[in-house]
């Protein structure tokens, strides 16, 4: 097969196979070290990629006694300014989650500092280099890859030479960050990093990323030209980097969504669809006007061979497509008991409210669990005039209330708190209040009675930060306690992995081991059915149900996401990626989907939700393919 990608890549399940993959190559390089009586140098990076590769090298410290002591390490960059201990500093972050768990040296450590005064920085930096070639330079190094491709924070511009330097954020970097400060305009507009000359110094490279956001700027790197408006580019020059990526940051290489351009294929049925969606949505064609000469002029000759022909391919693929669209989200005439998990408060009507109402139109008896609070995602404002509002409506009715209380705890910590600041509990739990009723109210609004409504308030969310923690036991007994008290007959959940901050991600590993050990107890399999977030859609070759909505639904879908209140104009967390607020993504979306049918030569509706099916009664076995490897 010949390949476009310019950088030898290797391509994984998921991200936790490829941090212990990444972490087992540094044991390697510690243990050759150790073993030559050497210090292992390696340059590390922070952030939510990394953080898998930290955890297994803890838990091979802790369980298998790997030694730190001969590991020297130096870090890309630190923001400026910004204090050591501050809660989104790299250096905070570090130690927190690396360490402070392995015993590497104290003065082993190195991390630019973000608290040196600005007439010190040149220095500092010049001290940096020369501290890393002082320890013999760097034998592996880690790196992440930001939407503007930079590495470290080399952002578009930065040339191959360069060295470490304080360095202007691009507007996009500062916007990715926004979420870790509470507010775009709380990033510092400056940072410390190594250069794109000191990382290529490194003898090895490994460059990480995952999720499907990550997917076009990977193709960037791995099959664009190199450029300085691309920093990760730079790479394909390097004689020992690879790239390590999920399926998801994988998508776009050519070899992963179109093969047949670049060798010979397999051809399964989705690979058949895929094909055939793509040659149709390139040509702009509809399916069943695709000629033989169609397909052999743009690559898929061996396609229309292997089939004996187009006429029969565009016929079965036209003919999955059409029966994907039904206006039963459940898919069946018999009543059935339906349960939604919804990661955040408002994600079930962001989602899939108009399948929800649908739904309860039918006569289906529908719950939703909502998995976190969402009080992160709330803004101090409304917390404080919320406290404002409860305080004078209790001297309206002479209701008995402490008013120093709520000055003391929630208003005047509200206005003395610094950006970023972890809440209070009590602030906390105000803030997951507010999004509860919004929550009850929308839910309301779609047909649905209060004790339709299920709060599993799951562990792993109440973190106070942005970072959130491990799916443990916990977590999936709550969610395996709300199966077994509804035992429903369907269940929706979020399948989307381009959430930027992972709780949709750790929400779905919850419900699928939660689902695993349900039915491994001897229960009914339940249908279990995938639908996206607010960040992406699934692509018309993976869509398994395909439900219509007339303007009318539209338009009440809408006022129930508006019911979201805190989450209206402008939310906290909206992602990086996109500045619409979350109606306005959701109605594009589903009418986007439904253009993309209409195109493809299939019935014209004015919206569509999509689905895709979690296979029943194969869970174990559909993760296990997921996770096999796929190396060329």
């Amino acid at each position: 097969m010949k390949s476009l990608e310019k950088v030898p890549v290797r391509i994984f399940a998921n991200d936790s196979d490829v941090s212990v993959a990444v972490a087992h190559r540094i044991r390697e390089i510690i243990l050759a070290k150790q073993a030559s009586g050497r210090q292992a140098v390696l340059g590390l990076a922070t952030g939510h990629t990394p953080v898998k590769v930290y955890k297994e090298l803890i838990r091979m410290h802790r369980e298998e006694g790997l030694d730190f002591s001969n590991v020297v390490t130096f870090n890309l960059d630190e923001y400026w300014p910004i204090e050591r201990e501050a809660l989104q500093s790299y250096y905070r972050w570090m130690h927190e989650n690396l360490f402070d768990s392995v015993n590497i040296p104290a003065e082993n450590i190195h991390i630019p500092r973000g608290d040196v005064s600005e007439n010190e920085i040149d220095q500092h930096c010049r001290a940096y280099e020369e501290a890393i070639a002082a320890a013999g330079g760097i034998d592996i190094q880690l790196l992440g890859i930001g939407r503007s491709g930079h590495v470290g924070f080399n952002e578009p511009g930065s040339r191959k030479s360069s060295k470490t330097r304080r360095i202007h954020l691009d507007v996009v970097t500062r916007r990715d960050a926004a979420s870790d400060f509470f507010g775009e305009e709380n990033v510092p507009e400056m940072a410390i990093t190594m250069g794109v000359g000191s990382i290529l110094a490194a003898r090895e490279l490994c460059l990480l990323a995952f999720g499907e956001h990550k997917a076009p700027i990977v193709k960037r790197a791995v099959e664009g030209d190199i450029s300085d408006s691309v920093a990760a580019s730079y790479l394909q020059e390097h004689p020992n980097a690879t790239i390590f990526l999920d399926e998801a940051a994988a998508a776009s290489l050519t070899r992963m969504s179109k093969p047949w351009l670049v060798g010979r294929c397999k051809w399964d049925d989705k690979l058949k669809r895929s094909a055939v969606i793509w040659l149709s949505q390139e040509i702009q064609k509809p399916i069943l006007m695709l000629t033989d000469e169609d397909y052999s002029e743009n690559g898929l000759y061996d396609l229309i061979r292997e089939c004996k022909g187009s006429y029969h391919l565009n016929i079965d693929v036209f003919r999955y497509l059409m029966k994907t669209i039904t206006g039963k989200p459940t898919g069946e005439n018999d009543k059935q008991k339906v349960l939604v998990f919804s990661p955040h408060p408002d994600d079930d009507v962001i989602c899939m409210g108009g399948s929800i109402m649908r739904m309860i139109e039918r006569g289906h008896e529908v719950h939703i669990a909502y998995m976190v609070s969402g009080c992160l995602s709330v803004f101090d404002h409304d917390v404080e005039r919320y406290a404002e509002f409860v305080r004078e409506f209790g001297e309206i009715f002479g209701l008995p209330q402490d008013s120093e209380v709520i000055d003391k705890q929630v208003i005047q910590f509200l206005r003395s708190k610094k950006p970023g600041h972890v809440d209070t509990l009590e602030v906390q739990k105000i803030k997951g209040l507010i999004r509860r009723k919004e929550a009850v109210d929308a839910a309301k609004f779609c047909g649905l009675s209060e004790n339709q409504t299920h709060f599993l308030e799951l562990p792993f969310y109440n973190t106070g930060k942005v970072q959130k923690l491990s799916i443990s036991n916990a977590d999936v007994k709550a969610v395996l306690d709300i199966l077994n008290e509804l035992q429903p007959t369907v269940i929706f959940a979020a399948g989307d992995m381009s959430d930027p901050h992972g709780t949709h991600r750790l929400c779905l590993e919850a419900v699928l081991k939660a689902f695993d050990e349900y039915v491994a107890g001897g229960n009914a399999k339940p249908e279990l059915w995938l639908y996206r977030g607010a960040w992406q859609e699934w692509s018309p070759e993976q869509i398994e149900r395909a439900v219509p909505m007339a303007p009318d639904e539209l338009k009440k879908k809408r006022y129930a996401i508006f019911r979201h209140q805190s989450q209206k104009d402008r939310a906290m967390f909206p992602g990086p990626y996109d500045s619409r607020e979350f109606w306005q993504r959701s109605e594009d979306r589903n009418k986007t989907t439904a253009q993309t049918y209409d195109s493809l030569g299939l019935p014209q509706y004015y919206a569509l939700e999509a689905f895709v099916r979690y296979p029943l009664g194969r869970s174990a076995q559909w993760k296990d393919e997921l996770e096999t490897v796929k190396e060329e």
